[in-house]
């Protein structure tokens, strides 16, 4: 059973990667077959690897070449201007999404049910940041600008009441009542989650599910954990997923909105707008330079 707490729940935001797998369908199936005609039978009746190339190339072939001039155009940019990407700047990128997750360990179990792999992300957080950087001297944002859209957007930017907590999901009633009275007679709250716990997405970290705030979990599960103490466990919580028992282990107060501190955050949203922006005129600035054949809008 996998199980998904919050009401919008919690995915990994990775569009940035669909034409990356298109072209792993497209190029990296076709060579990594090369030496194979057949790539399927149905009663005996082959399909060639010919009919599979030819169908994905009129589907998705020319999106997936000209991200391919893209990104070469991109590299090209990126070496005639020396802008290296380092391990750091990849790392601060992960922390956004480790934080948007609650965690690190929460981000890399939702990556790997993804199907998607920290290489992949990798590979393409170092195209995005390059990206930004040849981008930047052509965007600016003023004070004026982040203050507008500070004004506009305090709420976005008051913290909520968060908790951080976890919980061990069980079917029945009976079977949640007798893990409380273990956890009475001091039995290990992680230990028993990941003997017990049907929760997929937490059982392996303990239990653990990160911080939340108001609303983003299911009612019954969302006042029990509110109503807690740092370090207290709850009685058996019923809720359409079965019975839970949880644990606080953290909590941050709300707060409001803080200008000052929220200024960096605005300038990253503010680039982001601009630069989605100013990419296609940039890159169209670009193809006109460059001098490119493109031998599949022929076929």
């Amino acid at each position: 059973m996998k199980l998904q707490f919050p009401k919008t729940k919690r995915t990994i935001i990775v569009s940035f990667l669909i034409l990356g797998v298109a072209l792993s369908i497209i190029v990296g199936y076709w060579y990594g077959n090369s030496q194979q005609d057949v790539v399927a039978t149905v009663n005996g009746e082959n399909i060639s690897k010919n009919e599979l190339y030819e169908l994905l190339v009129k589907q998705n072939g020319q999106q997936v070449l000209d991200s391919l001039i893209s990104q070469k155009i991109i590299e090209f940019e990126a070496k005639k201007q020396n802008i290296v990407i380092s391990d750091e700047d990849i790392q601060k990128e992960l922390a956004k999404f480790h934080q948007s997750y609650g965690s690190e360990d929460a981000f890399n179990q939702a990556l790997e049910m993804s199907g998607y792999s920290l290489d992949d992300i990798k590979k393409e957080l170092t195209l995005n940041i390059k990206i930004n950087k040849l981008l930047e001297p052509r965007i600016s944002i003023t004070e004026e600008e982040i203050k507008k859209y500070f004004d506009e957007n305090k709420e976005q930017f008051a913290q909520q009441k968060q908790v951080k907590a976890s919980h061990i999901l069980v079917e029945t009633e009976e079977k949640a009542n007798e893990i409380k009275k273990k956890l009475s007679d001091g039995q290990d709250f992680a230990q028993l989650a990941k003997d017990n716990s049907t929760d997929t997405m937490s059982k392996e970290n303990g239990g653990d599910l990160g911080f939340f705030g108001s609303g983003d979990m299911v009612a019954e599960f969302e006042k029990a954990a509110f109503a807690l103490e740092v370090g207290e466990i709850s009685s058996p919580v019923k809720s359409e997923f079965g019975y839970h028992i949880i644990k606080v282990t953290e909590v941050k107060e709300a707060q409001e909105a803080n200008y000052e501190e929220s200024k960096l955050q605005i300038k990253d949203t503010l680039f982001g707008q601009k630069a989605q922006t100013e990419y296609s005129t940039w890159l169209q600035e670009l193809y006109e330079e460059y001098k490119i054949e493109n031998f599949l809008e022929d076929k």
